[in-house]
């Protein structure tokens, strides 16, 4: 496991070194956030609460949902994508480890980098900005790190899953793009799951986007009480379990297939 250490020290490093690109992009998600403070503001207007949710959990959920992202969001979709289009993955399948796993590494340890060059600092300038409610319990900021780490993995397996579908299409950018938006919206990002119609919130229970986003700023904006809290974990913690699957059939079926485009 040494060599995966050292593929996420390196990737924080290399992050590191273009830390100025995360310094505007801390200026960009707030105004993110700020634009979305002022539209639930127009949208609660008098009324004290919506879906049993005041307005100031709403802003606490809307800030740490997009502080979130930038721990668990990564590019490695697109990553793999570039590696066979342009023959980099013959070199990766010969290297003494396993290309997956190495992927899994880079992007954990961009997320590290994010965590702390651009979310804490983030979420602070934020917090300064606009009414955000902090957890006082131990227990939801406990939650709430196991959390954000889940979403990590589930947001991580789904982009490789897509990514290696690029051995089968060789050119599947429509798809990725379609991907981001979806996740975006399924995840309950930028729509909370509970202001969706009952029909389709008992979909979203049977799939994993909530548990990227929904699920961990419901718990730092203390709208889940503590059982939903343990019950919401584990089911991230299953959702990274399944997702592992498609993720091996995929990669055992690319590996005997693949093409090399470029190099």
């Amino acid at each position: 496991m040494d060599k995966y250490f050292v593929m996420i020290r390196m990737r924080f490093l290399t992050m590191l070194a273009y830390r100025m690109e995360y310094y505007t992009g801390i200026i960009i998600y707030s105004i993110n956030i700020g634009a979305y403070y002022f539209l639930w503001k127009a949208i609660y207007g008098s009324q004290g609460e919506i879906g049993n949710v005041d307005f100031v959990q709403m802003t606490t959920y809307v800030a740490i949902g997009w502080m979130a992202r930038s721990f668990y969001y990564n590019n490695i979709d697109r990553e793999i994508a570039a590696d066979i289009q342009e023959g980099k993955v013959a070199i990766e399948l010969i290297r003494p480890y396993d290309y997956v796993l190495m992927k899994t590494a880079q992007a954990f340890g961009e997320g590290v980098f994010r965590f702390f060059c651009f979310a804490v600092p983030g979420f602070i300038i934020v917090s300064l900005l606009f009414p955000v409610h902090l957890p006082s319990a131990p227990f939801l900021w406990v939650s709430f790190f196991v959390s954000i780490f889940f979403s990590f993995l589930i947001f991580t397996q789904i982009n490789l899953a897509v990514g290696l579908t690029t051995f089968f299409f060789y050119n599947n950018r429509g798809f990725m793009r379609a991907k981001r938006i979806l996740l975006d919206l399924l995840s309950g990002l930028l729509i909370p799951i509970y202001l969706f119609p009952a029909w389709v919130q008992s979909i979203f229970t049977f799939l994993p986007f909530q548990s990227i986003s929904y699920v961990p700023s419901m718990i730092f904006s203390g709208g889940f009480t503590t059982e939903l809290v343990y019950l919401s974990i584990g089911k991230q913690l299953l959702w990274s379990v399944i997702l592992i699957v498609p993720i091996m059939l995929l990669w055992k079926t690319a590996k005997k297939i693949v093409v090399v485009q470029g190099g």
